[in-house]
């Protein structure tokens, strides 16, 4: 299968780059820069991410270019830019200021093919200390801006002894911006000129040719042999298990543990949604087990290794009744592998499907969605027929409501929660906002991936609030009391703070601007129907320095 390689230098857009090569119809793997697969022939070209370092830097991570210039196309961006230049003679110099934020190019040569297309002061984004004051010998500019005279170069065919880098494109390409930031107008187009037109991808890479090849590896890989999975309600999970059940019917067995801190009648109506899929699920209800080990615990992190240990200890127990099992299934996506290992290999944290198996257990790992970024999981979702509902879940902690209550848990507590969530959320799914075709693919791209394709959308729409957030939840601060007045009485009950953010992909996240007419009328369905609550906050901090969580 044809790929890009993408070699990480430690940029926060690294995954983004490979999004954006998926949205191509094009497989990609993200690799640490020192990791070149030399012995790989479905290879068809290379992009360089940015980083954090300079070239100057005495740690800078530097990789030996000769693996593949020449071999392969080669796209630098940003720090990959700097590098190529650095190493081949030309000039990388610190600059008086960042040169940060929006930019447009002045002149930009559309008869190259990474520009073809391209409209003249196309807006890009800018990110860097350092700036290319010299290119090398055998090199051309391709694009500048007002303040960066090398926006963009190439390698010149004869440099490489090519006759024609239309005909034999494996020359080397350089941006200092970034194409694959929603703030590069036309980085989509940059991507493909590279991708499709310079590299030859075949745009083979689908959710439909994903189902069908791996369908056919699980029936391979498994056999008769029986899997276990364990359901969590969100996205991942309930894909892999269709997924799964596609390829080898009754010999999946899912277990769905709920710890009592899910949302309200979660619970039941996911174990409905997993029936109606034709799934062999079993539900466990141990919420008591969990209330009583969390009693009195108010230390957040504390409550996660409960959450998590109890977790573990009621799914092997059920997990030891089903007999003949010898894979145990996991949702694990893409973003996790990667997450867990730096670009020197080394674990910098752990998560909770990367890291290997409980070894009483003795089952073999089974990820079906390994390769997948969250937004293709959705797709592949789609491509098998769920439920929408399901597809388009946002994303929800393990430990659930036990990280939105601040303080000690107690059944009370949740219950007040997952009223005031409730009302939030189903808020968020019922109030609609007409947009325009375009306004609402840029909305829905900046703020929240789940909706299926973007482009097909009309010259006007109906967009939920929902659907245009990447994540929202309700917060109990239990912790505190605050005074109110509910008709002649004076009350002494406690706040629940909302949260909604917009994200691509969570490393970033804005508070979402949601409109005051909902704010006012969800504000006053809490405080009027759910005891307990007589105050209502809007948190309109983002991520960093905050977190999306609050514990």
């Amino acid at each position: 299968m044809q790929k890009i390689i993408i070699l990480d230098f430690g940029s926060q857009t690294t995954q983004l780059i490979g999004r954006r090569v998926r949205e191509l119809d094009t497989f990609c793997e993200i690799l640490p820069y020192n990791k070149f697969p030399n012995d790989d022939p479905d290879v068809i070209g290379v992009i360089l991410s940015g980083s954090p370092y300079s070239v100057h830097d005495p740690e800078a991570f530097k990789v030996d270019l000769s693996q593949f210039v020449g071999r392969l196309p080669v796209l630098g961006i940003c720090y990959g830019a700097q590098f190529i230049s650095y190493s081949n003679g030309g000039k990388v110099e610190k600059t008086d200021s960042r040169e940060y934020g929006r930019a447009h190019l002045q002149t930009v040569d559309t008869s190259n093919p990474l520009f073809r297309g391209f409209e003249q002061h196309s807006q890009v984004w800018m990110s860097h200390g350092d700036t290319i004051t010299a290119i090398p010998e055998g090199y051309e500019i391709i694009a500048s801006t007002a303040d960066v005279k090398f926006a963009a170069y190439a390698s010149k065919p004869q440099t490489l002894n090519l006759k024609s880098q239309t005909s034999n494109p494996k020359g080397v390409w350089a941006v200092q911006f970034h194409p694959e930031v929603f703030h590069t107008l036309q980085g989509s187009l940059l991507l493909k000129n590279f991708v499709v037109d310079i590299c030859g991808s075949r745009q083979d890479w689908s959710a439909a040719s994903f189902v069908d090849t791996t369908v056919a590896e699980l029936k391979a890989q498994l056999g008769d042999d029986r899997v276990i999975l364990g359901l969590s309600g969100g996205v991942d999970s309930s894909v892999a298990a269709v997924l799964l059940n596609r390829a080898i019917g009754s010999n999946l067995t899912c277990i769905f543990v709920d710890h009592g801190m899910l949302r309200k009648n979660e619970f039941r109506d996911v174990m409905r949604d997993y029936q109606g899929l034709g799934l062999n699920v079993v539900g466990v209800d141990a919420s008591e087990r969990f209330f009583a080990d969390l009693l009195g615990v108010t230390d957040p992190e504390q409550k996660r290794k409960i959450i998590g240990r109890d977790f573990i200890e009621v799914f092997n127990a059920e997990a030891r009744k089903i007999e003949g099992a010898k894979w145990l299934a996991q949702g694990t996506i893409y973003p996790d592998r990667i997450e867990s290992l730096n670009i020197t290999g080394k674990v910098i944290k752990s998560h909770h499907n990367v890291g290997g198996l409980p070894k009483e257990m003795h089952l073999s790992l089974c990820e079906p969605l390994k390769w997948l970024f969250k937004d293709e999981v959705r797709r592949v979702g789609r491509q098998l027929g769920m439920p929408e509902h399901l597809i388009t879940r946002h994303p929800f902690p393990g430990p659930g409501l036990a990280v939105r209550i601040l303080g000690d848990i107690t059944p009370e507590k949740v219950r007040i929660l997952q009223d005031a969530d409730d009302i939030y959320i189903r808020g968020l799914r019922e109030y609609k906002v007409k947009l325009s075709g375009e306004e609402a693919r840029r909305v829905l791209a900046a703020g929240s991936p789940h909706t299926s394709n973007l482009s097909s959308l009309s010259s006007e729409v109906e967009v939920s609030l929902y659907d245009q957030i990447w994540q929202a939840g309700a917060i109990l601060l239990s912790t505190v009391r605050s005074v109110g007045v509910m008709g002649d009485e004076r009350t002494y009950e406690h706040p629940v703070a909302l949260r909604a953010v917009t994200s691509t992909d969570a490393m970033t996240a804005d508070w979402a601007h949601l409109p005051y007419d909902f704010m006012a009328k969800v504000s006053n369905e809490i405080i009027n129907k759910v005891r307990g609550v007589n105050r209502v906050c809007y948190d309109i901090s983002s991520k960093p320095p905050s977190t999306i969580e609050w514990e």
